[in-house]
């Protein structure tokens, strides 16, 4: 069987589980948030080139990815509490050398931190997978959904703490944006030190004991992103689930990386940037249980589906605006988020539900890093396309990303449906 129902008496672990990631994920929002406000605009002024303003989010979610490695790996030897508490104190460290890297001007300093602080961004998404482990299948969803939307508290907020964050940086003597690096820290502790005194029993491995796979796969391996690849390349069901997941990713991350810019070009002040972003980040989170509840009934591929349309229609409106602070814009961006969220809670939903639970750790964790790095990619190109070609090419090409998924989708459900030999 591919899921193991809970036994009544896991109800309340599986409750404290939820309420806990939900605590972590608004302090984490707020830290993960409140770096992504800035991080282009430090990272132009700091380099002193808008071509690789980019880099800093590119890193940031580089490093998600690739600490996504050693964190499924910790996860599956250990459980849910240690890798995710390892995460978000390793972002710690990441966000203390980009306020560092501010006050020096040194631009491969920023590089490294931010890359550092995407190990937070891991321990993020991670958190999703969590709440899944003691769900029962039919309330998956909006159980993960629950947990995605902690973090439209924390991600509101971070943003809006870039005004603040000037104060906090005249006070402790530092550049005015690292002020949004040191509500980065502070995020990011708290949540490694709720997570550290209140996610027990661990999650997934009183999950596994209750399903009796302990030994379905040796310890050494629990948790191998590489095993991870494999079982996704032979599981249909997660291969679709991490594309989904994967697209809507690159193009939510392509182009909001390039909106702080594209305002600053119109001299739009930086408290309207933070304002516009809180919303993005609201589209993203704001309506996860909806999302969830629409996944459970429906299926993961009408709201991925929908999840779709809302990303290349957010595209669109963004490609028409203009330069600086606009209405279009800011609804483009919180159509961007939501179109997000569609794809993101039906992709993972279906992730977590297409491999028994002993190989879970391993194929959350790979699908996890395919999305990484490939958003990767797009962030550190969406910087070269924008300085080459503009902002409206930006948003025309990450459309059309989302129109290969939806085909991909359509496709693969006729597929499906067409007998045997035809």
């Amino acid at each position: 069987m591919t899921d193991a129902a809970p036994a009544p008496d896991t109800t309340a672990v599986q409750s404290r589980t939820v309420l806990t990631l939900m605590g972590s994920q608004t302090l984490g929002g707020i830290g993960v948030a409140s770096g992504i406000a800035v991080g282009a605009i430090v990272a132009a002024d700091v380099s002193g080139r808008d071509a690789l303003s980019g880099l800093a989010t590119t890193t940031q979610v580089l490093g998600g990815a690739l600490f996504t490695i050693p964190v499924a790996a910790l996860m599956g030897r250990h459980g849910r509490r240690l890798g995710l508490a390892t995460a978000y104190l390793i972002g710690g460290v990441g966000a203390a050398l980009a306020i560092a890297a501010t006050t020096l001007g040194a631009f491969w300093l920023l590089l490294v931190g931010t890359t550092l602080f995407g190990a937070s961004t891991t321990a993020n998404s991670q958190a999703r997978y969590a709440a899944t482990d003691l769900a029962v299948p039919e309330r998956r969803g909006r159980q993960l959904s629950w947990v995605v939307w902690a973090t439209t508290i924390g991600s509101v907020l971070g943003p809006n703490m870039v005004g603040p964050g000037r104060a906090v940086a005249e006070v402790l003597g530092l550049p005015p944006l690292a002020g949004a690096w040191v509500f980065s820290f502070l995020g990011f502790v708290l949540a490694a030190v709720l997570l550290h005194v209140a996610l027990r029993p661990d999650p997934l491995l009183t999950a596994r004991r209750l399903a009796g796979v302990d030994t379905d796969v040796p310890a050494g391996r629990q948790g191998n992103v590489a095993d991870g690849l494999r079982l996704i390349r032979a599981t249909p069901t997660a291969l679709w689930g991490t594309a989904v997941v994967t697209v809507g990713h690159v193009v939510m991350v392509s182009v909001m990386v390039m909106t702080p810019l594209h305002m600053r070009h119109g001299q739009a002040e930086i408290e309207l940037i933070g304002l516009v972003i809180s919303l993005h980040i609201l589209g993203m989170y704001g309506l996860a249980p909806v999302t969830g509840q629409l996944t459970d009934r429906l299926g993961p591929r009408p709201v991925a589906l929908l999840g779709v349309g809302l990303l290349v229609l957010a595209c669109a409106l963004a490609a028409l605006s203009h330069d600086g602070f606009s209405g279009g814009l800011t609804v483009a961006l919180f159509l961007l988020g939501l179109g997000w969220s569609c794809t993101f809670v039906a992709g993972s939903g279906t992730v977590a539900g297409s491999v028994p639970v002993g190989q879970r750790a391993s194929v959350q964790g790979a699908a996890d890093l395919v999305m990484g790095l490939t958003a990767a990619l797009g962030g550190a190109l969406a910087g070269v396309v924008m300085d080459v070609f503009g902002y409206a090419v930006l948003c025309a090409v990450a459309a059309l990303a989302a129109v290969t998924l939806a085909a991909y989708t359509l496709l693969r459900e006729d597929h499906e449906r067409r007998p045997v030999g035809v």
